[in-house]
Parts: C-alpha cells; structure tokens; sequence
C-alpha cells in the first residue's frame, strides 16, 4: 500500500505492485526487491517508457557503501510508476502479482492524481 500524508493527515492509499522478490530492503542491482527507508522525489518524468513517473533518490550514500562491501553496485532508476506504455488497459490487473524491477507502480490514472499532486523534495518513507 502506498500511503500519502500531508501534515500528518492519511489522504489517500493506493495498492500498488512492487518488485518482483517483495520481501526485504534493496540491496543491490538486479535483486528485484524495492528499496526500504527515507528518501526523497527527486525527478518527475512524464515522458517515461511508463506512464509517467516520479523519481526516488535511491541509492543514498548507505545504500552504496553497504553494496560495495558486497563487490556490488545498489544499483538505482527506482520509480514511482504507472503501466508501461500500450499496456494501460490491464488497468487494476497490474496489482495481482509484484511485477517491477524494484519499483512501486500504480494505475495510469493513479499515478496521473499522484503525479500532479507532488512536488519534487517531497520525502518519502517506505517501510515493510
């Protein structure tokens, strides 16, 4: 569920599909899993493979150190996203399985309501 607050106010939740081994924080790229902490929007793209999406600041500097002490890279390009584009028809279909590469993704029309309401800077938190 992806949650949105202002002023401490629950406005709207939206069940969103996430990465595709949901279980656990991201640690590395390639592991499908969406990242777990604070992290900002950083971007706002409405010209995306997917309908429209905000950017997360992952990877933070946590993020990298710990891969690296792996001989890995944290990896990145995490999005808040809609359906790829063409494929909007699948509508709420999307949510029956976790799909993405590490991403949170939501309907086109959802992500469209999202989208316009929020600012980049704005933080987010994503718990297990």
């Amino acid at each position: 569920t992806l949650s949105v607050y202002a002023q401490g106010k629950l406005l709207k939740s939206y069940q969103i599909s996430l990465g595709g081994e949901p279980i656990g924080a991201k640690k590395i790229e390639g592991d499908l899993k969406t990242p777990e902490g604070l992290y900002y929007i950083n971007d706002k793209n409405q010209y995306s493979g997917y309908h429209k999406n905000l950017g997360i600041s992952y990877p933070n500097d946590q993020n990298i150190v710990y891969a690296r002490s792996l001989g890995k890279t944290a990896g990145g390009d995490i999005k808040i996203h809609g359906l790829r584009n063409g494929m909007g028809f699948i509508g709420k279909l999307q949510r029956w399985t976790d799909w993405t590469l590490g991403c949170m993704a939501l309907t086109n029309t959802e992500i469209d309501e999202l989208y316009q309401a929020v600012p980049i800077g704005t933080p987010i938190v994503i718990n297990p």
